[in-house]
């Protein structure tokens, strides 16, 4: 990046969070344009500084510039920003990178697991692209998206293989009412933010079937240490799921009505079924999509996951709501590890 300019970057795409870490970044004087898949949103973007479609009573930055075309987007651009659903990077890819500079840094905010391959989000991007690992960043961390719109403080996670790297995404992002904090462990961060969806939808589930604070906070506390298993097995450090990315994250999802994993869970507590949750949230809820995913990978590495396991087994009609319940508490009692 020459050191004449301010940093640019490119957010990929428009949705709830999308827009938030644009603002963020346009507030922290980056240079920012935002790639909309409909041109009524990025002409509300740059005409009215709104985002109609997610926020439309919060005011965007006027430097925050929107278009419709990826290579526009990402013209001269130091940071390409992912914002989209996990399930549909690698063919969204596909099609942008060959926009994409070669020095360009790929930050992902995706908290999701791809089905088909096991692979996490950075791996997609890196298989896709072409990119070095070190050219591939992550933001993670307790991020309401509202609560960011409105302004309120927040902190984050930016993990890079780089660190100089992470520092200049840093400086990037860092606003009076945003802090992000560096790590080197991609793979805890972003299996931090892949398993506290699904630890969401449980504690959703437990709310919305009437059971309570304590069985909240033993699926939270638990569901941590599933995570953390999952996560060390797979070569992150213990202390980014005691973290921002880890524990900070999994609490703010699993205690905010603002969340949509612990909205979604709470759809099926309350006895509808996967289809009708998914109309009543009408936004894109990871944790169901990635569940299945991480129980596999819980599988080839030999880790204990049992939250997971139920979940996945409500998801897929394979158990009640009533066995569930009944499948975490019948558990062989054992050391707290």
């Amino acid at each position: 990046m020459s050191q004449h300019r301010s940093a640019r970057a490119a957010v990929f795409s428009a949705g709830s969070w999308g827009t938030a870490v644009a603002k963020i970044l346009a507030d922290a004087g980056t240079d920012v344009i935002v790639h909309a898949r409909r041109d009524e949103i990025a002409e509300a973007i740059n005409t009215v500084h709104r985002n109609p479609g997610y926020f439309p009573d919060v005011e965007l930055p006027a430097s925050l510039a929107a278009t419709t075309d990826p290579a526009a987007a990402l013209h001269r651009a130091d940071y390409l920003v992912l914002s989209i659903p996990a399930q549909s990077l690698r063919t969204n890819l596909a099609l942008w990178t060959p926009h994409i500079g070669p020095d360009t840094v790929i930050v992902s905010l995706m908290k999701g697991i791809e089905l088909c391959s096991g692979q996490r989000a950075s791996q997609v991007i890196t298989e896709v692209t072409g990119v070095s690992a070190d050219r591939v960043a992550v933001l993670s961390g307790p991020n309401l998206a509202r609560e960011i719109m409105d302004g309120e403080p927040a902190a984050a996670t930016v993990a890079c293989p780089d660190e100089d790297a992470a520092r200049r995404f840093q400086q990037a992002c860092r606003t009076s009412y945003f802090r992000p904090y560096t790590s080197t462990d991609i793979i805890g961060c972003e299996l931090g933010g892949a398993m506290k969806n699904v630890i969401a939808l449980a504690v959703g589930i437990a709310s919305g079937m009437g059971l309570g604070d304590n069985a909240s906070a033993m699926l939270v506390t638990r569901g941590l240490a599933e995570t953390t298993r999952l996560a060390v097995a797979m070569g992150a450090q213990p202390a980014t799921l005691a973290g921002l990315a880890g524990l900070g994250d999994l609490v703010a999802t699993c205690s905010s009505p603002l969340s949509r994993n612990r909205t979604f869970g709470t759809h099926l507590g309350h006895g509808l079924s996967v289809e009708q949750a998914t109309a009543a949230t009408r936004q894109t809820t990871e944790g169901v999509k990635s569940a299945e995913a991480i129980l596999a990978l819980a599988h080839v590495h030999g880790v204990d996951m049992p939250i997971t396991q139920v979940i996945s087994a409500l998801l897929h009609e394979r158990a009640t709501l009533d066995e569930a319940a009944a499948a975490l508490m019948q558990r062989p009692p054992k050391p707290e590890r």
